[in-house]
């Protein structure tokens, strides 16, 4: 990006407001473009000194501060007060709403302007998240434009029909936890067996991470690379026939369809 950036505002700072404010400065905005707002003065004030941004007491001033765009990325049970304490501000600025099950319709019942919903994941914190955006079609280029821009800070973008949002919200907002305990389970197992923790946990890692490289790197699907790495009658074979009498596709199968019911469940 050259210039500046637009001025925006990130309404909470918790670890995804951090992790947006952070890819925004990474991708050359502005510090002076960006406001943060946290009903927390002292996260504030820690943020401020080391990031250089502006800040602001309340929601309010910080949507009044931003120009262009204002990013709500508070708990769901606070985004009602806080696009109640926005909504004088919003009329000419897009709001990206951040907030787990929130629908733009309902943002709307509050809040005039253009709405984009966006569901950005933890690994945004070191610049490899991926996002998905959805947006009423009455929502301008401009505002899309300007989504796009912000969350692709921190990773890819895709736009999405809103109606999917359950869904991505199960499979890639909440997916980072999934690999998690994976990793936990995998740590565990290695620790039993008598390798020393910090050298199971380098493993673990690298492997998850270099997993996931060959998954976006050669564009292959799983079952291919998965068929690679799995010799008739050898160790990964035996691995994954534990797996499959355990029924592990249907464990994750089940717990992706109820973090999309729950999810269902917060928007409602």
């Amino acid at each position: 990006m050259t210039g500046p950036g637009p001025r925006v505002a990130v309404v909470g700072a918790g670890m995804m407001g951090e992790a947006l404010t952070r890819g925004l400065l990474r991708a050359g905005w502005d510090p002076s473009h960006i406001v943060l707002s946290d009903v927390r003065a002292d996260r504030l004030e820690s943020l401020q000194s080391e990031l250089g941004v502006e800040v602001a007491a309340d929601a309010a001033a910080a949507a009044g501060a931003a120009s262009e765009g204002l990013i709500l990325a508070v708990k769901p049970q606070d985004a009602a007060a806080v696009l109640r304490a926005v909504g004088p501000s919003t009329k000419s600025r897009t709001m990206m709403s951040i907030v787990a099950g929130l629908r733009t319709s309902s943002v709307r019942e509050i809040v005039d302007g253009p709405c984009v919903r966006a569901m950005p994941n933890t690994p945004a914190r070191v610049g490899k998240g991926v996002t998905a955006l959805a947006a009423p079609e009455d929502v301008p280029e401009e505002s899309r434009q300007l989504a796009a821009e912000v969350f692709s800070s921190v990773g890819p973008v895709l736009w999405v029909e809103e109606r999917w949002m359950d869904v991505v919200t199960a499979v890639s907002g909440s997916g980072p936890a999934y690999v998690f305990l994976l990793a936990e389970a995998m740590i565990e197992a290695a620790v039993g067996l008598g390798l020393d923790p910090q050298s199971a946990a380098t493993l673990v890692a690298t492997t998850i991470e270099g997993a996931g490289s060959m998954l976006t790197g050669t564009m292959q699907e799983p079952k291919v690379l998965r068929d690679q790495v799995t010799s008739p009658k050898g160790t990964t074979a035996a691995a994954l026939d534990v797996l499959a009498k355990r029924q592990f596709r249907e464990a994750i199968s089940e717990a992706v369809h109820a973090a999309a019911r729950r999810s269902g469940e917060l928007g409602a």
